[in-house]
């Protein structure tokens, strides 16, 4: 279970998960541009779709962030009443094991289980409040900007020069950008550079079934 004093502003799964969120969707305005061999007077009604349809996406992500946030704090909340009201130090054991890591549970003995939720049943009311906190907020803006800001490097090239050169390097900047995703992500949990391009040809699959399904 995790509180909002605890929760980290998007951690590097949510960060690599947006970021090839927003690419995905701008990939699929300037790869259907390029698929149909349209001149420089669609690049226009191009740039204002990927545009809105990464804003419109940014702000619906954003909120569906927060309503899952809602629903992580009401769980957590449940539980941590559930172990207050728990009818036996052995129920509240296993109310406790129930929602630990698998990996964890086996390092952990009875005397453990029962200080966690001695802990946890002795929280503060305002514990089990639901309101959203600064963090929550702030990690909501997070993915709102992942999403949306993701479409102006990509779209860029069309603003300076013409449309066939631009087309190859907005390929070039999106293939750039998947990578050093995955390799940012990759810092993280180990094998930078084959998390790198294995991004690039996740990224690049999920654009051509987008398309292909007329997204």
């Amino acid at each position: 279970m995790r509180t909002a004093t605890s929760r980290r502003v998007l951690d590097p799964v949510a960060r690599a998960s947006e970021v090839l969120f927003g690419l995905i969707m701008v990939l699929t305005f300037t790869l259907s541009l390029a698929a149909t061999g349209v001149g420089r007077a669609d690049v226009q009604a191009m740039l204002l779709g990927a545009l809105g349809c990464n804003l419109a996406w940014a702000i619906i992500d954003a909120i569906l962030y927060l309503m899952a946030v809602r629903g992580e704090n009401r769980l957590a909340a449940a539980t941590i009443q559930a172990i207050r009201d728990a009818e036996s130090p052995a129920a509240a054991r296993a109310i406790v094991a129930d929602h630990l890591p698998p990996a964890v549970l086996p390092a952990l003995t009875a005397s453990d289980l029962d200080r966690i939720g001695v802990h946890l049943s002795g929280l503060p009311p305002e514990t089990l409040e639901s309101r959203f906190g600064r963090e929550d907020y702030l990690a909501a803006l997070g993915v709102f900007l992942l999403v949306f800001l993701c479409v102006f490097p990509v779209v860029a090239p069309f603003l300076l020069t013409d449309v066939a050169l631009a087309l190859r390097l907005s390929n070039i900047v999106a293939v750039v950008m998947l990578f050093l995703t995955g390799f940012t992500f990759g810092r993280q949990v180990g094998r930078p550079w084959r998390t790198g391009f294995l991004m690039v040809t996740i990224g690049m699959m999920l654009v051509a079934v987008a398309i292909a399904l007329g997204g």
